[in-house]
């Protein structure tokens, strides 16, 4: 055998036991972001998901996780979506809402008393029918909408105790129409501003006020810019893991049922981290100077009662009524 077959045969050889010893390529890599920090619940929640989907599909699929608004803010994320990047991202349903109306419901005011009860709904066939008209509508998959951010509390540089001390006070608020109208009807000048300018907006007086579950109020350093934190808890944030349909089709079906379960799986315990550490958030606020007050929810309750028919939600309240009773 002279020396070229002999150094072709070699090398095919080499070739053939790096392609057995190394992981299999994978299939599709997904990039998520979130405009919230690491150490959030959200964040942790999306790192652990990253590491179980690798190891579940064997390498076939990769998440890759950015964290602190790298990717965009939600929205900009959600549009590079829809544009068909690569990109996913946790956020609140109400944004999707343009879309599919009914979706706003998850973010209407004091309807969940508790994460079971979102969990539940998010769960049930009218969500998951919702659902799949958005990936038609909106080229946009929601793999699990059971990530709970917590109960949204007013920040303020005064004491609120009833919706006419919001008089005039612009706050900012996410930009959608439940969120929009929620806040309005507390008495609120709702202001949509990027969650990664709204220190920057307090600390320069750009809005008087703004909304937050505890741990994004820790996260983000708000007690700084803030004096006050009432407790009214008018919206409880639970958010949806979002990625283009695009990608999603990329997918082979054994891996997207494996995807899908372990973005339920992770969602829960993203949210249980959430419970776990939005008590633990508040304290350490406190502890660095901000008043927090408790405050009587009937007026708030009864300010924000016209949002449903404002918005045409009535029909949607009564399906999740109905889910939560059985």
């Amino acid at each position: 055998m002279d020396l070229v077959k002999r150094a072709n045969l070699a090398a095919t050889a080499l070739l053939t036991g790096l392609a057995l010893a190394s992981p299999s390529i994978a299939e599709t890599t997904l990039r998520l972001g979130t405009v919230l920090a690491p150490n959030d619940p959200m964040g942790q929640g999306l790192e652990k998901f990253a590491a179980e989907v690798e190891e579940a599909t064997q390498g076939q699929v990769i998440v890759e996780v950015f964290h602190n608004s790298q990717l965009g803010d939600t929205t900009e994320m959600l549009d590079q979506a829809r544009a068909g990047a690569n990109v996913g991202t946790v956020t609140d349903v109400a944004r999707l809402s343009s879309f599919v109306p009914s979706l706003a419901i998850m973010s209407a005011p004091f309807l969940f008393d508790t994460y079971e009860q979102a969990d539940k709904f998010a769960l049930s066939e009218p969500y998951l029918a919702w659902g799949d008209e958005l990936a038609e509508k909106a080229g946009l998959v929601m793999l699990a909408s059971n990530w709970y951010q917590g109960a949204r509390h007013a920040l303020t540089k005064k004491p609120v105790e009833s919706p006419t001390d919001l008089t005039g006070v612009r706050m900012r608020t996410i930009g959608a129409p439940i969120w929009i109208e929620t806040i309005r009807a507390m008495g609120a000048e709702p202001t949509p501003i990027p969650w990664g300018e709204v220190y920057s907006a307090l600390q320069l007086g750009t809005i008087d006020a703004a909304e937050a579950q505890p741990t994004a109020i820790w996260g983000a350093k708000l007690y700084e810019v803030v004096s006050d934190i009432s407790l009214t808890g008018h919206i409880q944030l639970v958010t949806a893991l979002a990625i283009s349909a695009e990608t999603w089709g990329q997918i082979s079906e054994e891996n997207q049922e494996i995807v899908r379960r372990l973005a339920v799986e992770n969602g829960r315990y993203a949210s249980g981290l959430t419970i776990e550490l939005g008590k633990k958030a508040m304290e350490m606020v406190a502890d660095e100077g901000v008043n927090i007050h408790e405050v009587d929810l009937s007026p708030f309750k009864e300010a924000v009662s016209g949002v449903y028919s404002k918005l045409d939600l009535k029909a949607e309240a009564d399906i999740v009524k109905s889910i939560l009773s059985d």
